[in-house]
């Protein structure tokens, strides 16, 4: 995880996921950092999907640019891959960079044991993601429906996780390996590692199956007996966000007005929201342990 200095801009490491393809795990991730950007925050959305969906959802062609694969075999630096909208032919969404990812991740295990026996998998991101600190106020690790070596790396660099699903039979299977895997995480290396909440994307609340998934994650994902890990924003069922994939953008950009676009305007205030709670809570945490221990020496000291 990349450890914080208050004397550079705080950077939120956000690993997206779930172990199950199509529940919107991509579109969240992309939408989030368009709605984020838009409110002023610089956010750089990490492609570690070797089916490089994030890539082609902001319209870039997968070949086009180096990315994911040279920066975990230590050829390039972070910096110098990002695509920004200065790039010729490239319309991302505003306060928005790009790490890209290409087929080429397929390879990345052979291609790390080949370099050195001695390379951590799991690790691969932690340094890169370090370099990057600073520089964005949120960093979105959008990771594939699977555990390839990138994805649980995204498990051990990151401080916070966003889970989403869909009203779907598996999605439920999903959640729960998913869930699995962050604990792994942290309890091999990454104890700071938080499950941040579970989006639901995709719905219309009139069918069975939505209620049915909402009421699972109402009762299983919980900090307290009244207080849910489920963001109470919710992001509709609608034909515009397949439409607005077509042409390599977000409904922020082709339908500012949309339902969809305002809910993951929601959505994006609420985790800024859920991340300064939860921060707060750790730093009142923090001081009332520095104070215990202060009164401890002190008594020692008489």
């Amino acid at each position: 995880m990349i450890e914080e200095s208050p004397n550079v801009r705080p950077t939120h490491v956000i690993a997206v996921g779930n172990q199950k393809g199509g529940v919107g795990k991509t579109t969240t991730c992309c939408h989030l950092a368009a709605a984020l950007g838009e409110m002023g925050r610089r956010c750089l959305v990490w492609d570690l999907d070797m089916n490089h969906g994030a890539t082609r959802h902001f319209g870039i062609p997968p070949e086009t640019f180096l990315g994911t694969f040279e920066v975990l075999m230590g050829e390039e630096m972070p910096e110098d891959v990002l695509v920004t909208p200065e790039d010729e032919g490239v319309d991302l969404p505003v306060n928005v960079h790009l790490i890209s990812a290409r087929r080429n991740l397929e390879k990345i295990d052979h291609a790390l044991m080949t370099k050195s026996k001695f390379v951590f998998l799991q690790d691969v991101l932690i340094k890169p993601l370090r370099s990057l600190y600073g520089k964005y106020d949120y960093v979105f690790l959008d990771t594939a429906p699977n555990a390839t070596t990138p994805t649980i790396a995204a498990y051990k660099a990151a401080k916070w996780f966003v889970l989403t699903a869909m009203p779907d039979p598996f999605a439920i299977a999903g959640l729960t390996d998913a869930l699995h895997d962050i604990e792994d995480a942290q309890n091999n290396g990454n104890d700071s590692l938080r499950l941040l909440g579970v989006v639901l994307a995709g719905v219309d609340k009139r069918t069975r199956l939505a209620n049915t998934l909402n009421s699972y994650v109402e009762e299983t994902f919980t900090v307290a007996p009244t207080e849910s890990l489920k963001f109470t924003t919710t992001i509709s069922r609608s034909t515009v966000v397949p439409q607005a994939q077509k042409i390599g953008k977000t409904v922020l950009q082709t339908d500012s007005t949309h339902k969809v676009a305002e809910q993951y305007r929601a959505l994006a205030r609420e985790i800024e929201a859920r991340i300064a709670q939860i921060e707060g809570r750790e730093k009142e945490t923090n001081v009332s342990l520095d104070y215990i221990q202060q009164e401890v020496v002190d008594g020692q000291a008489g």
